[in-house]
């Protein structure tokens, strides 16, 4: 996963549109004079924007691949580079596709991805072998289509249990549900060898508020805790 800085923030008035929404916001492909394309979602607001850009940060710092963003002109908009993708579907990874996606189950857990999956199964792809997370509107304060999620992000991280049983998130259920206690421990040891000044130093450099820095480290304390449950 990559946050792009070499590059100016970008103006999609400045660009050409060359193709439609792929996702559940509106949406469009963009391409800049050289040639090079950008994927653009019009988010509800720019707090749900900046909640997703949030969440890119977190990503990045655990190492979880995603697609790459680029910062934007527009408040209310988020950008990634555009990626031809080999899959786009849960449903398509075999089996050693499913377990990079399930090495990053406990960054999903602890940021709250509750779409993690996506809706269709579309929030997990494949690029040159490499699994990919491909939107991260779902995570942190806000669910995908731009909802507070209030008091369900909180600093209990439900999501160890919710993204591998609950029956409203099949595709979720379907990638992480078969996952072993061990499967489940690594998982979470990637998130807890984050360090709390790194988090904190993250959500703040980007914009983010040091009220979630401390819930993110409280998500993560509470994933500690948890730990010896799958050993």
């Amino acid at each position: 996963m990559a946050i792009s800085r070499d590059l100016p923030a970008i103006d999609t008035a400045a660009l050409q549109r060359v193709g439609g929404q792929l996702g559940s916001n509106p949406a469009g492909i963009f391409e800049d004079p050289s040639g090079k394309r950008y994927y653009v979602k019009t988010l509800e607001s720019p707090a749900h924007a900046r909640n997703e850009w949030l969440a890119a940060q977190l990503y990045q710092l655990a190492g979880a691949p995603t697609l790459t963003y680029v910062a934007t002109r527009a408040p209310e908009q988020i950008a990634t580079e555009w990626l031809a993708l080999d899959k786009t579907c849960v449903a398509h990874l075999d089996a050693g596709e499913r377990r990079q996606a399930q090495r990053w189950f406990g960054v999903h857990a602890w940021t709250a991805n509750w779409d993690a999956a996506g809706y269709h199964g579309d929030n997990q792809g494949v690029a040159a072998g490499r699994v990919l997370t491909l939107d991260l509107g779902g995570a942190l304060a806000f669910r995908a289509q731009g909802d507070p999620k209030g008091k369900a992000f909180a600093d209990r991280v439900a999501e160890l249990d919710q993204l591998r049983q609950d029956a409203a998130n099949p595709h979720a259920v379907a990638l992480f549900g078969g996952m072993t206690p061990a499967d489940i421990a690594a998982a979470i040891r990637v998130v807890i060898g984050i360090s709390d000044e790194s988090i904190r130093q993250t959500i703040l450099d980007h914009g983010g508020t040091l009220n979630l820095a401390e819930k993110l480290i409280a998500r993560k304390a509470d994933m500690a805790g948890r730990l010896p449950d799958w050993n």
